[in-house]
């Protein structure tokens, strides 16, 4: 491993991993990888690099899930519980 490279990104392993490749960042969890920003590549060996990196980890996220036995066809929507608070300022 070059001594740059990152750890490698274990899809759903754990709820703390987070990978970064320019402005895209990618969450994982047990139930869900969540990706978010953008990621820009131009004509350059940098732009090369993060196209292979993020290429390993959608290929890493496929590879887990096709590796489930049984898939359902979608996955229940996660919902985190809320709770009111006072407003600090009213």
């Amino acid at each position: 491993m070059p001594a740059h490279a990152k750890p490698t990104f274990t899809p759903f392993a754990d709820d703390a991993a987070v990978q970064t490749l320019g402005d895209l960042t990618l969450e994982n969890g047990t139930a869900r990888v969540v990706l978010h920003g953008s990621l820009e590549f131009a004509r350059d060996r940098e732009s090369l690099e993060r196209a292979k990196a993020l290429k390993e980890t959608l290929a890493a996220i496929v590879t887990a899930l096709e590796g489930e036995a049984d898939l359902p066809e979608r996955a229940q929507e996660v919902r985190v519980a809320t709770k009111e608070v006072k407003n600090p300022f009213g």
